[in-house]
């Protein structure tokens, strides 16, 4: 069976196209994953579990349809962004910034995988903050996730590595940071989710499920300069403009 022909709005705007193309249930949380590079199926359903493998199959196809999505000879069974679809991650950062405002504690059974970890982290990088600082190696671990989620994420001169790592983590290409010296500063932390948004979200630990926050205070302080997503609150000028219009 062929897959659903994108439905349209009888809009002729690029937010009306952009939402027929990735507007559907899962296809930008599909993009997200494969903005950190090439997956396989397989790959894609572990890191979002509720997907129905037939959902997953149809999102793939609509994607590669739209030139968003390609398959990858290489890599069997595997898919990578197009030009058009890597287009889409300053989208999806922004998406990405706003959910943080509104995200609150984990609902019953919510899961955090290592893509959309090393993504969060990617979007809350400044890197000029980051140039100021020596080379460091930030490793996270998310507490009681099965299998394991851990990322490494090294700074170097204002640039950010992201790699998962640990025995859940998927094969990774040869890291970007490669050719750089390893960082002798590595600050290594065993995070819950709620811990995780305070630290990128408050600037500052808190404690939790297993006990005060712990961690190198120069090094965490280093983390907190270089990984930031504030909230989002509209400008004053904004809000002048939406009440004169509601008034």
């Amino acid at each position: 069976m062929g897959t659903r022909a994108a439905r349209g709005f009888g809009q002729y705007s690029g937010v009306a196209r952009a939402v027929e193309r990735v507007g559907e249930r899962w296809a930008l949380l599909i993009v997200r994953d494969l903005l950190g590079g090439a997956r396989r199926y397989s790959d894609l359903k572990a890191s979002l579990p509720r997907i129905p493998t037939n959902i997953l199959s149809d999102r793939l196809k609509e994607l590669q349809e739209a030139g968003i999505v390609r398959r990858v000879p290489s890599v069997r069974g595997g898919y990578e962004l197009t030009p058009l679809g890597r287009g889409l991650e300053p989208v999806v950062a922004a998406l990405e910034r706003w959910g943080w405002s509104v995200l609150g504690d984990p609902g019953e059974g919510e899961t955090m995988s290592a893509d959309a970890l090393g993504f969060a982290l990617s979007t809350a990088f400044r890197p000029d903050a980051a140039a100021t600082l020596p080379p460091t190696e930030y490793v996270l671990w998310l507490s009681g996730a099965e299998p394991p989620v851990a990322v490494s994420a090294i700074v170097v001169a204002g640039t950010l590595d992201v790699v998962a790592v640990g025995s859940g983590a998927l094969p990774q290409p040869r890291r970007r940071s490669a050719h750089e010296p390893v960082p002798e500063a590595v600050l290594e932390l065993e995070l819950t989710p709620t811990a995780l948004r305070a630290l990128l979200a408050e600037g500052a630990p808190r404690a939790n499920d297993d006990g005060p926050f712990a961690g190198d205070a120069e090094l965490l302080a280093r983390f907190v300069r270089t990984f930031r997503i504030d909230p989002v609150e509209p400008s004053p000028g904004t809000a002048r403009a939406a009440g004169a219009a509601v008034a």
